[in-house]
């Protein structure tokens, strides 16, 4: 993975990678991690809601708007945080 959190593309398009990234993402920031678009991340986060955590996105709620713990994602793809990653 790439060590910026937005980067520019070849494409033009913004990138975002899990290294570096801050504690909690966006819901648009987790789509382009996970490579889905912005209504699939919103509908994982409603089907992890609707399941009680089984399934879906792992998220957060601050107020009104949903954040997806980064360490969440890590989880997701089988990695475990590690260096300055890890809690104290």
């Amino acid at each position: 993975m790439q060590d910026c959190v937005n980067g520019s593309s070849s494409n033009g398009r913004v990138s975002v990678t899990l290294a570096g990234a801050p504690d909690f993402l966006t819901m648009e920031e987790a789509a382009q991690i996970l490579r889905v678009g912005r209504n699939q991340a919103y509908e994982l986060a409603r089907v992890w809601r609707a399941t009680g955590g089984e399934r879906g996105v792992p998220v957060v709620e601050f107020g009104r708007r949903l954040r997806v713990p980064k360490a969440a994602l890590l989880r997701l793809a089988g990695l475990e945080p590690t260096g300055a990653e890890r809690e104290p």
